[in-house]
Order: C-alpha cells, then sequence, then structure tokens
C-alpha cells in the first residue's frame, strides 16, 4: 500500500503505540498484528478487506439446527480475557503476543472492546472479540473447543452489533472458513467510502471518534491518484 496520510507508524514497540493511534489505525484501513518472537505491534493495511453482511452470516441447515436446539449459552463480554487468551494458536502460528492481549484487554476496560461467548455445561467452548469504533465492529478473532461454537459466537455477535445499530462488520483478511459464512471481499477505497458511512454512527458499545475527515481526506487522495 502507498503511504496513507495520517496513519500511525507501521512498527512500534508496545510502550511507543498510544491509545489514540488505535482508533486512527483502524478507521483508516489497518489492524494490529503482534510477533512472537519479539515484543512489537505491526500494523496491516491489506489492499481488500473482508466484510460480513450486517444483516448476518450464512447459516446452514446444520448450524440452524444447533441454534434452535439452543445448545450454547450465549453470552456477551463476561469473561474477555478468557476469550482472547482461548484465540492463541500454537507456537510459531500466532499474530498475538502478550502486550497485544494486554492492550485489548485495557480497550475491553474502557468500554469498546466486547467479545461474544458460548458456553457448554458451564464451560467456555467458543467466542468471538473485537473493537467497536462509532458504527464500525472490527472483528479479530474467534475459537471454539466444541462443533459450531464459533460460528454460533459469530452469528450471536453480527445479531448483537446490528441491534446496537452498527453499520459495518469487519473480518479483516478473507478464507474458506469465513467464505462459507458468508463473507465477502472489498477494495480499500471501497472500504474507506463504507467506513466513512459508519463513522457518522455511534452507539452504546462504541467508542465516539471523530475520524470523518482523516477518511475522507484519504478517499480523496486515492480518488486523484486514479485519474
Amino acid at each position: 500500500m502507498p503511504k496513507i496520510e495520517g496513519f500511525p507508524p507501521r512498527a512500534v514497540m508496545p510502550y511507543e503505540l498510544q491509545m489514540d493511534d488505535i482508533p486512527r489505525g483502524y478507521v483508516l484501513g489497518g489492524f494490529l498484528n503482534g510477533t512472537e518472537t519479539y515484543p512489537i505491534f505491526i500494523w496491516d493495511i491489506p489492499q481488500t478487506r473482508c466484510l460480513f453482511p450486517i444483516e448476518g452470516i450464512h447459516v446452514s441447515k446444520s448450524l440452524a439446527k444447533t441454534i434452535r436446539k439452543n445448545k450454547f449459552e450465549i453470552r456477551f463480554d463476561t469473561h474477555f480475557s478468557d476469550v482472547i487468551r482461548n484465540c492463541l494458536r500454537e507456537p510459531g502460528n500466532n499474530w498475538l503476543n502478550e502486550p497485544l492481549i494486554e492492550r485489548y484487554c485495557e480497550i475491553h476496560e474502557l468500554g469498546w472492546a466486547h467479545c461474544s461467548e458460548c458456553w457448554l455445561d458451564g464451560e467456555l467452548v467458543g467466542g468471538v472479540y473485537g473493537i467497536a469504533i462509532n458504527g464500525a465492529f472490527f472483528a479479530e478473532s474467534m475459537f471454539h473447543r466444541a462443533t459450531d461454537a464459533s460460528k454460533v459466537a459469530l452469528w450471536a455477535m453480527i445479531n448483537k452489533v446490528r441491534e446496537l445499530g452498527f453499520q459495518l462488520f469487519d473480518a479483516q483478511m478473507t478464507n474458506p472458513h469465513l467464505v462459507s459464512l458468508g463473507c465477502f471481499e472489498i477494495p480499500y477505497l471501497e472500504y474507506l467510502e463504507r467506513m466513512s458511512v459508519a463513522l457518522a454512527t455511534t452507539t452504546e458499545w462504541s467508542l465516539n471518534y471523530d475520524g470523518i475527515e482523516a477518511v475522507q481526506r484519504v478517499i480523496k487522495s486515492l480518488e486523484e491518484k486514479k485519474t
């Protein structure tokens, strides 16, 4: 990606990342990655972006049956730290690191990072977490310890944010699993245009961030480069 006006430094040490840099980076189309070998944060800005329809995920017949049976107890924001830590993968395949986990937990305490949880027989078996800025929800990761638990958690999260008035549900990068659930890709410029609309809304779950002008400046710059 070309240099983007107003974007935070692409790679920073944890202590260098200011809290204001996080909403600024997200609304301009980035998301944070950590590294396992070194405590550093790296902003990724893909040229295409994965979204879910705010109307909801694609629900297969088998998933619909699971939802109808109320197999899982669905909760929101009761065990945020446990959800994010369950999203850790095996060593050598992680984009999460401890400083990044701590930063997301801090954002949760501030009221604009949230999770959906699936519980079965008193155990947390699935979940999704992300951050909320104005009318945009940025899903970060999900996990499951029981069949369909992450799918139900994602289904519940999209339904929740739609009910709260969100306009955009971001899923970062596409993969075959997300495609099977109904996600779609759009180019970066269209993503910013949708973001500009979403930023005009705020919700009780969201950080109220004044980012519309910054997004519109980048849109204008990209459109000028196309002509």
